[in-house]
């Protein structure tokens, strides 16, 4: 069972080498567990460390600079598109609800996915 992402909520990515918080900053009026509720909308993020995405323009740079030698490069998250496919039928001020099993893709390559969420969907017998 999915469960919502909340401000807080630990993020990964794919080719990322530091895993960072989730900002919500699409909404501040709807909360779980006293944290705002995220939406697919909340896609802003700072540098996941350093990025070893062979697509990454700046990882080719780095590579070809060591002379093909593999080298990862600075973060820095190229995203377009909201989180997909997040909760249609849960709305939080117009927008789908971000839950756990959302992705969000970098322009790059890297898949960005919540890892741990604070707020837990329990089902009760």
């Amino acid at each position: 069972m999915a469960n919502p992402a909340v401000m807080s909520s630990v993020c990964t990515c794919t080719f990322g080498a530091v895993p960072l918080p989730l900002m919500v900053s699409s909404q501040q009026t709807v909360k779980c567990m006293n944290l705002n509720v995220a939406t697919i909308m909340d896609n802003k993020f700072p540098p996941f460390g350093m990025c070893s995405c062979p697509s990454n323009p700046a990882v080719i740079a780095a590579t070809a600079a060591k002379l093909g030698v593999f080298s990862p490069a600075p973060c820095v998250p190229a995203i377009i598109a909201p989180w997909a496919p997040g909760v249609p039928t849960v709305l939080v001020c117009g927008k789908p609800l971000l839950n756990s099993t959302s992705k969000l893709m970098c322009t790059y390559g890297g898949v960005i996915q919540v890892t741990s969420t604070p707020a837990m969907t329990v089902k009760t017998p």
